[in-house]
């Protein structure tokens, strides 16, 4: 019975030890005068992966797939600019699509890479489109989570009335003031995972409600000006590294048309996955499903270099 007790103690303090969000190593990039928060794990040699979080997350939605990576790669997720430890600059200007790539390149830059593999959901689905197409040298390999390609998702908002009826939060999102009703609490609505709330509360806590809604408001498509594609490079050149995706098919907001069309927008191969019964946060959805597709993804991808 004693060494019964032993093993469930020993088994419980290895849990709370090996849990992520407290082994993780705290660090900060600079882009101009806007500091970044991010956080580190696995080997300082390993390939980066760059992780970046959508509305409304923060770094630690990553942490099923930081740890299916840590043991090999050297992996970064990101507090985007507004959210928990990031700094939160006032003005829609603040948010517009270059400076959130630019946040991106600071972490790569703080890491002392040229390059890294980036992985981006929702808003950080679209800041890794546009970096890997604004700044190929950047993004040695891209993978998308439930955001698809910024053309597809414009074509369908100009075109689909029901992808426009389903973006109809993001419309509202863009309206003065939609933030003042928001409440950390609320937030969370969508976090499964019970151990994981107080946390999400306590990032939003220190969050900026209207820092999250500025992404919208300088970025998102409005169906009453088509020409606003400010999520959209104008020339909208190719992406040239080989690309992995995956989509929730349950997600409201982000219809599956979207995804037509990807490969002429690419130069290399494409994988696209769908997961049917999974919804917007596929990666928390589907944790097992989206860590082994990814890292034989990865490994076999690094293998043909």
């Amino acid at each position: 019975m004693r060494l019964l007790i032993s093993c469930l103690l020993i088994a419980g303090s290895i849990s709370m030890m090996a849990d992520l969000y407290e082994t993780v190593e705290h660090k900060y990039a600079k882009n101009d005068d806007v500091s970044i928060h991010y956080v580190v794990a696995g080997p300082e040699d390993g390939p980066l992966v760059v992780m970046i979080h959508g509305f409304p997350d923060f770094w630690y939605t990553w942490r099923s797939q930081m740890e299916a990576l840590q043991s090999e790669y050297r992996v970064a997720a990101v507090d985007l600019r507004g959210y928990n430890r990031s700094d939160q600059p006032e003005g829609m200007e603040s948010y517009s699509m270059p400076l959130l790539v630019g946040d991106i390149q600071a972490v790569i830059g703080s890491e002392e890479r040229d390059s890294a593999i980036v992985v981006g959901h929702d808003w950080g689905g679209a800041i890794a489109w546009n970096i890997a197409m604004t700044q190929p040298e950047a993004v040695d390999l891209l993978v998308i989570l439930n955001l698809p390609h910024p053309a597809g998702l414009a074509r369908e908002i100009a075109n689909n009335p029901q992808q426009r009826e389903n973006s109809t939060y993001a419309f509202d999102f863009q309206k003065p003031n939609a933030h003042a009703n928001f409440t950390s609490q609320a937030l969370t609505g969508w976090v499964k995972d019970e151990n994981a709330r107080n946390r999400y509360i306590e990032a939003f806590d220190r969050s900026n409600f209207e820092s999250m809604l500025n992404y919208y408001k300088a970025n998102y498509p409005r169906p009453d000006d088509q020409s606003r594609q400010n999520i959209l490079p104008e020339a909208m050149p190719k992406v040239k590294c080989p690309v992995l995706m995956f989509h929730g098919l349950d997600d409201t907001a982000l219809l599956p048309g979207a995804l037509n069309d990807t490969w002429k927008w690419l130069e290399q191969d494409l994988t696209l996955v769908t997961i049917p019964g999974a919804g917007h946060f596929v990666q928390q959805d589907r944790p097992k499903k989206i860590n082994g597709v990814l890292v034989d993804w990865l490994a076999r991808q690094l293998a043909d270099d």
